[in-house]
């Protein structure tokens, strides 16, 4: 979330630069400097209730010992009262603290100053593309159609098991699955990020520390009876490990990876867009995490571009990246950069990665922080992407690598895989 000195001193400021995401964040942060006034106001007058009955506690005890009980009992109805006034005082500053936060949790992220303006997708900013796009004829199937002709993925029996978005992978479709996960997590660790296994259930307090609490709370499926969810991404957990943390300078920059399956509602989701593989509730993502020092979160986010685009090189799948406008960028994001795969056989791109800084907005409802070579306690800066999504990539190499004797494998793929076309 914003930072509480940033809106005080820098108000006009964040209210223009919030304008870049069609939110006039004016009366909110108007609100948060009203709300801030009052809690350190309240702290400032509980702070002299607690100080003034401390002293007449000691004087309490040095009148006992010399005797002088009847004033020392005098002065002990007056420490009673200011102790009411302290429990009062107490509640009332978490009141105005809890309703501080619920507040500022309202309000996202500020675009950084290279997002372009903009309304919807339809207004991002290509920055990229690379990759011939195959001429496969008029007989290209989607690749719903080719799941179905080779036995790959059945989306009728994932109904039947779950309901539709749980597709159950099959014979070599399981296989290409598993290739595609255990080929990202080696590239991930062969640059430098630390592979982890983490929960697929997370609290409260995960969910608000990095931002999809209360945000996406209707995108996130809850277990009531436990009070936990299932994660729509690995960057949740991954990036809470360092919840409440203070790092040295020495310990950045930290890099990790992790394969999970991700859960999410995609309440109101309908209609062609969404059919097979390009729209689901549970999917397979191997996600890559950074923690950074501010003075080189974005050379790491160039990195992480970088990274990406490597995969997709050794895939062979024609790709773009755009840079998101302010109207399509994520709450919790100062910067996203989104790869697409262009699938021939659907004639549409298909969105599989998001490389995102946040610069300190998860780190400011994290705690995460570290000390600098002056011992001063700094935010630090997080970042996560996608290395990548399976199911859209999936697609992509189905209907891309389509022939007519089935469907070939990349070949940087084939020694996971252990066969090399699909027929």
């Amino acid at each position: 979330m914003l930072q509480l000195p940033a809106i005080r001193e820098h108000k006009d400021a964040l209210v223009k630069a919030l304008k870049k995401r069609n939110v006039d964040a004016e009366a909110m942060l108007n609100g948060v400097l009203l709300l801030d006034e009052k809690r350190r106001a309240t702290q400032t007058e509980l702070d002299s209730t607690l100080a003034e009955s401390n002293k007449l506690s000691k004087e309490i005890g040095q009148l006992f010992k010399t005797g002088k009980v009847a004033e020392a009992n005098a002065i002990k109805e007056k420490t009673a009262g200011l102790k009411d006034t302290s429990k009062n005082l107490t509640e009332t500053l978490n009141g105005i603290t809890e309703e501080l936060n619920n507040l500022l949790y309202q309000i996202p992220n500020t675009p950084h100053e290279s997002v372009p303006a903009g309304n919807s997708e339809e207004d991002n900013e290509e920055v990229f593309r690379k990759g011939e796009i195959p001429d496969l004829g008029g007989d290209a199937l989607p690749h719903w159609e080719l799941a179905k002709k080779y036995d790959l993925i059945d989306f009728e029996l994932g109904v039947k098991v779950s309901g539709a978005g749980f597709p159950i992978y099959k014979g070599k479709g399981a296989k290409l699955q598993r290739a595609l996960i255990s080929y990202f997590l080696d590239k991930n660790t062969q640059a430098g990020y630390q592979e982890v296994q983490v929960p697929l259930l997370i609290n409260e307090t995960s969910g608000y520390g990095t931002g999809q609490l209360p945000d996406k709370e209707g995108q996130m499926y809850h277990v009531s009876g436990d009070d936990l969810y299932l994660i729509p991404t690995a960057e949740v957990p991954i990036t809470n490990m360092y919840r409440d943390e203070i790092l040295a300078e020495t310990d950045f920059p930290i890099k990790m990876t992790g394969y999970t399956p991700c859960f999410r509602r995609e309440a109101g989701s309908y209609g062609a867009h969404v059919r097979g593989l390009n729209r689901l509730h549970q999917f397979d993502k191997v996600e890559i995490v950074r923690i950074e020092h501010p003075e080189n979160s974005y050379n790491a986010l160039d990195s992480m571009v970088e990274h990406v685009k490597s995969i997709l090189d050794e895939l062979k799948l024609p790709y773009r990246i755009l840079r998101l406008c302010g109207g399509d960028l994520g709450f919790t994001a100062a910067l996203t950069y989104d790869f697409e795969v262009f699938s021939t056989a659907q004639d549409r791109w298909l969105e599989i990665s998001s490389v995102s800084n946040f610069e300190t907005y998860q780190a400011n409802r994290l705690k995460l922080r570290f000390k600098d070579s002056d011992s001063k306690s700094l935010l630090a800066h997080t970042l996560n992407g996608s290395a990548l999504a399976l199911p859209r990539v999936l697609a992509g190499i189905l209907e891309n690598y389509q022939t007519k004797n089935g469907i070939k494998i990349p070949e940087v793929l084939v020694p996971y895989c252990g066969f090399e076309v699909i027929d």
